[in-house]
C-alpha cells in the first residue's frame, strides 16, 4: 500500500508482462469488495431514498479521504481545467447509481444483473472511440465468452428464462446507466495527466457527492433522521470505505496501468463472487447449473488478461 500511495509512474509497468500481475490482484480485491456490497446494500436499501443513501455514502467517503489528502499533498486547489475534468468524470458514476436504484422500482435484480454484463463490451467500444485502444480478436472472444458466462450465471443456466427476458421501463433506465458506466473507465485516462491517483480519486468522489446532494436536496427535509436505524449508518460506512473510496482508487489506479477494457472485464467476476457469497450466507443454493457459466467467465478472463500490451502505455 505504501507503494501505491507514492504514485507509481503509469508507464513504468507496461513494458514487462509479469510486473503487471500485482495490478490484476488489486482488481480481484476490488471486485470482491464490490460483490460484498450487495448483501449490505440489501439490508439498508429501505431505510432511505436511494439518492440520499448515495449522497451520504459519497460524503462519508470524502470525509474519510480528506485528511489523508490534505496531510500528504496539502490543501492545493487543482487548476480549473483539472477541476472541470474531475467534475465531468464523476457524472457517469452519479448517473449509473441513480439509474440503478431508479430502475429497481420497475424491474427485477435478475434483469439488471443480466444487463450489467454488457458493460465490459460497451467499455471496449467507448475505449476505441475515446482512446483509440483497439480490441484484438483475442479480446473480442474473451468479451463474448465473459458476457455469455455471466448471463448464464444470472439466468441459472435456464435458456427459457433468458429467452423470455422482456425489456420494461426499468430495464431501459438501467441500460442508460450501464452505458454511462461504460464511459467512466475510458474517460479516466483522458482526465489523468500524471497527478497521484489518490488526488484524482478524492476530487471525483467529492464532485460525485456534490452532484448527489443537488439530486437529493428536495427530499432531505422530508426525512425523519432520528428514526434512521444505527445499522443503516454502519452499512453506509462500510459502503463508503470499501466499495466507494477503496474500490474507486483501485479502479482508477489499475485503469491507468492495464487499460480500461481489461479493468472492465473484471465485471464478469461479479456474478461469480456474488454467487459464492450468497451461497455462504445461505441466500441461494449452488447447483451444477452454474458451473458452465463459471467456466466461461474464467476462460474469458484468461483470454483478456493474458493478452500482452502492444504499446508502452496501455
Amino acid at each position: 500500500m505504501r507503494e501505491l500511495s507514492r504514485g507509481i509512474n503509469p508507464t513504468a509497468t507496461a513494458s514487462s508482462g509479469t510486473s503487471l500481475w500485482w495490478v490484476h490482484g488489486l482488481m480481484i480485491a476490488c471486485t470482491l469488495l464490490v460483490a460484498g456490497s450487495f448483501p449490505v446494500g440489501a439490508l439498508i436499501a429501505d431505510s432511505l431514498p436511494a439518492d440520499c443513501l448515495m449522497m451520504i455514502r459519497f460524503l462519508i467517503a470524502t470525509g474519510l479521504f480528506a485528511p489523508f489528502i490534505f496531510l500528504k499533498h496539502g490543501f492545493q486547489l487543482p487548476h480549473p481545467k483539472k477541476l472541470l475534468g474531475y467534475a465531468l468524470l464523476s457524472i457517469p458514476l452519479v448517473i449509473f447509481f441513480w439509474c440503478m436504484f431508479e430502475a429497481l422500482k420497475y424491474t427485477t435484480a435478475v434483469n439488471t444483473g443480466a444487463l450489467f454484463t454488457t458493460v465490459p463490451a460497451m467499455t471496449a467500444v467507448f475505449t476505441l472511440i475515446i482512446n483509440g485502444e483497439r480490441s484484438s480478436a483475442r479480446k473480442v472472444i474473451g468479451l463474448t465468452l465473459g458476457t455469455l458466462g455471466a448471463a448464464w450465471i444470472v439466468f441459472e443456466g435456464s435458456i427459457t428464462t433468458a429467452i423470455t427476458l422482456d425489456l420494461n421501463r426499468g430495464d431501459w433506465i438501467f441500460t442508460l446507466g450501464a452505458i454511462s458506466l461504460s464511459l467512466y473507465n475510458p474517460l479516466i485516462k483522458r482526465v489523468h495527466s500524471g497527478e497521484p491517483t489518490e488526488v484524482m480519486t478524492f476530487w471525483v468522489i467529492l464532485f460525485g457527492a456534490l452532484w448527489l446532494l443537488l439530486l437529493s436536496f428536495p427530499s432531505l427535509s422530508q426525512i425523519e433522521w432520528r428514526n434512521i436505524p444505527v445499522e443503516t449508518y454502519g452499512g453506509l460506512f462500510y459502503l463508503a470505505l470499501f466499495t466507494t473510496l477503496i474500490s474507486f482508487f483501485l479502479l482508477q489506479f489499475s485503469t491507468i496501468r492495464i487499460g480500461a477494457t481489461k479493468v472492465a472485464a473484471y465485471s464478469f467476476l461479479n456474478p461469480v463472487f456474488v454467487l459464492v457469497l450468497a451461497t455462504a450466507l445461505e441466500m441461494t443454493k449452488f447447483t451444477i447449473n452454474f458451473i458452465p457459466g463459471i467456466i466461461l467467465v474464467f476462460a474469458a478472463m484468461l483470454f483478456i488478461q493474458t493478452e500482452k500490451p502492444k504499446k508502452k502505455y496501455p
